[in-house]
């Protein structure tokens, strides 16, 4: 199956995607992460104003297959959530990279944005059996 995987975003090797806009970098979940766990029931972010390290669990989507945690890509503080998906979790798998975004941090280490995986790393991770 072929996942869309956009050029101008970076990915980890957790399967979340990261776009960079100014000092900040918005936060979601792959469209293989989303299409793997299936239907999305339910989204726990986290609250404004909390910091995470890079590659610290920041919360947690379910389905009705699995539970699964977020991790942040990059360390931050959390500037926003998309609290539609409190009424609306299925945005997730609907539209992975936009509507279904999680959460927006402001970048505490510009430098961990090129330890990310671009589109061609991303995608040769999933050819190697996704993990």
């Amino acid at each position: 199956m072929a996942y869309r995987i956009p050029e101008d975003l970076r990915y980890s090797s957790t399967h979340e995607w990261a776009r960079l806009e100014g000092d900040t970098v918005v936060v979601g979940i792959t469209d293989y992460a989303q299409a793997r766990l299936g239907d999305i029931v339910y989204v726990e972010l986290p609250e404004v104003g909390e910091s995470y390290a890079q590659g610290e669990t920041f919360g947690v989507v379910e389905s009705v297959k699995a539970t699964s945690d977020l991790y942040a890509p990059m360390a931050g503080t959390v500037l926003a959530v998309n609290e539609t998906l409190v009424d609306d979790p299925s945005a997730v798998n609907r539209d992975p990279y936009g509507e279904g975004w999680l959460v927006r941090f402001s970048i505490s280490n510009a430098a961990e944005w090129e330890a990310l995986l671009d589109a061609a790393a991303y995608a040769q991770l999933l050819e190697e059996g996704g993990h």
